[in-house]
């Protein structure tokens, strides 16, 4: 069935979401922790020109569509039945990842790094540590919302 190919591939993105944003939170952020403000605002830096750039840039879109179009796509092929389990989990795993993802990344993860590369290194600004903060909770909240929607899509999958 076209569902269960659908539900699978958009589990798969989540599953690279995820794996990601576990190492992001689970790895780099006591790493970067341990940095002072001027080698975190160094790596961040160079960090983000990859992660912004060539197959850093297709990876990361890759991953948020994936997690996105799957879903809607999962949910117009499924909407003959509405009311069963695979519908629901899916369209909460969307509803997650809408504002999770999409609109935390772009309300308050895109504008935190911007803030991040706006640093001159040699001059840090007095809140540096809380900046990095709101770095480290928004990966953990991305993170939690990922493994979610990942289990979501997962589950649905299963219901199928």
């Amino acid at each position: 069935m076209a569902e269960e190919w659908v539900l699978a591939v958009t589990a798969f993105f989540s599953g690279l979401a995820s794996g990601l944003l576990g190492m992001l939170s689970t790895i780099m952020r006591p790493m970067l922790a341990a940095k002072d403000g001027k080698g975190f605002q160094s790596f961040m830096e160079e960090f983000l020109r990859y992660a912004d750039h060539s197959w850093g840039k297709v990876f990361n879109y890759a991953w948020s569509l994936g997690m996105t179009i799957g879903p809607i796509v999962a949910l117009v092929l499924l909407r003959d039945d509405a009311g069963s389990t695979s519908f629901v989990l899916t369209a909460i795993g969307l509803a997650i990842v809408v504002v999770g993802v999409l609109a935390i990344s772009n309300v308050w993860k895109t504008p935190t790094y911007n803030v991040i590369l706006g640093w001159d290194s040699d001059a840090l600004p007095a809140d540096w540590q809380s900046v990095r903060r709101r770095y480290f909770t928004i990966n953990w909240i991305q993170l939690a919302v990922t493994w979610a929607a990942f289990a979501l899509f997962l589950v649905a999958l299963i219901y199928l």
